[in-house]
């Protein structure tokens, strides 16, 4: 008797299975995402944009696998994939994983990533995909803006500089 094929598209679309969490599974997926972010804030400094890029990648291919068959059901809520893309791309400011840095950098992208601002809902109402991906991945730079935004104004206060 053979246990349970494993799905690399469901793995990856649900954030290695962080969007079957019952409760406000988005949140749950962004808060998945930051221990690999944090990890990723400890390599050289163009690892994180990579793996932004290679996670966009597998995400826009776990979620069109999953959204086949499913015609306007791109986005269940356990896709989560997209929330990781975000998640990462707002701590792309952040020079180092220290806690205020990293607990600004996910508050910032849920905010944006719920209220859905003028690019932000826009790329939401998108179909398929890259809709799914665009979404999130427009938050997560508008809250790298900010980040990038406090610096300036308030340089050692997250201590997100790279210089």
């Amino acid at each position: 008797m053979s246990g349970p094929k494993i799905n690399p598209s469901l793995l990856i679309a649900s954030g290695l299975g962080s969007g079957f969490f019952p409760i406000a599974p988005g949140t749950a997926g962004s808060l998945a995402a930051l221990p690999p972010g944090i990890a990723l804030l400890l390599l050289p400094g163009w690892v994180l944009p990579m793996a932004i890029l290679s996670i966009t990648l597998l995400g826009l291919w776990a979620v069109t696998q999953e959204g086949r068959g499913h015609p306007g059901e791109w986005d269940p809520p356990w896709v989560v994939i997209d929330e990781w893309a975000g998640q990462w791309m707002a701590m792309l400011p952040l020079a180092s994983p220290r806690p205020l840095g990293v607990l600004a950098a996910f508050a910032l992208f849920r905010f944006f990533d719920i209220v859905k601002p003028g690019p932000v809902g826009w790329a939401d109402r998108q179909p398929g995909a890259a809709g799914v991906m665009a979404d999130d991945l427009i938050a997560g730079l508008l809250a790298a803006g900010v980040l990038w935004a406090v610096e300036s104004r308030y340089p050692d206060l997250l201590v997100i500089s790279h210089g």
